[in-house]
């Protein structure tokens, strides 16, 4: 029962998280890892205990998901489905020892690209032309980097989209949660069918996060950009850090 109270608690912080800002996987994967599950099958059980709280917060924000200049909603959303099955074969057919070594450094670049992103991002859109096959293909990469281990992956796409749109980081909330959530359902479905997903502790996991993911995309709602920009800096920051050490520093 204190295992599952803590999943629990998790899952509502991991929600909270993921409705605000992202990275909620930083918190419910070594919950996960805590409850005794081995690292893939946390991995996919988290993926899978995420999932309610990602489409509550999307409910929340369906009457943000207004066409973003930049941004072609439709078809990137195709092309995150298809990222997301494929991140997810990979995840299945392959080690993850050589990705957990590359993970910080993706997270190092979404976090300056964030810090970056409203001035580099003007600097890039006059000077190179961005086109729809560009926002596309790096679309596809983050879904498929989404379906493979998702940690972050909201942060990162919020990092692309900064450098391909003028619109402020509260504007693109409602998209980046749809993607994510999409992304992440086909990796459920995968998972679910392949028997990877430990369901007792994922359920409870998922509970919390339903609940996290209700409170925090209400709370992202009424928040100022500027805080929320603040807010996802540090938790990409806080990642970076805890992955490099989990990668490099832990035995």
């Amino acid at each position: 029962m204190k295992t599952l109270v803590m999943l629990a608690s998790a899952g509502l912080i991991g929600g909270a998280m993921n409705a605000l800002a992202g990275g909620g996987s930083f918190v419910t994967l070594p919950a996960l890892i805590a409850a005794g599950l081995p690292s893939v099958a946390a991995n996919a059980s988290s993926t899978a205990a995420l999932f309610p709280g990602g489409v509550t917060s999307a409910w929340v924000y369906r009457g943000g998901l207004t066409t973003v200049d930049g941004l072609p909603f439709a078809p990137s959303l195709v092309v995150t489905l298809l990222g997301g099955l494929c991140g997810a074969l990979l995840l299945v057919w392959t080690p993850t020892t050589l990705f957990d070594r590359v993970l910080p450094f993706l997270l190092l670049a979404a976090t300056i690209t964030l810090m970056l992103g409203p001035r580099l991002g003007s600097r890039v859109r006059s000077r190179v032309a961005v086109g729809r096959t560009t926002v596309l293909g790096v679309q596809f990469v983050l879904g498929t980097y989404g379906g493979y281990f998702g940690g972050g992956v909201g942060l990162m796409m919020l990092a692309a989209w900064s450098l391909f749109t003028a619109a402020d980081i509260k504007a693109l909330n409602p998209a980046r949660m749809v993607m994510v959530t999409a992304a992440n359902m086909v990796a459920v479905v995968c998972f679910a069918l392949l028997g990877m997903v430990w369901w007792r502790q994922s359920v409870a996991l998922g509970l919390g996060a339903m609940a996290g993911g209700y409170l925090g995309a209400h709370l992202g709602k009424r928040l100022p950009a500027r805080l929320v920009r603040a807010v996802m800096l540090v938790i990409a920051i806080t990642m970076t850090v805890l992955f490099f050490r989990r990668a490099f520093l832990t035995t």
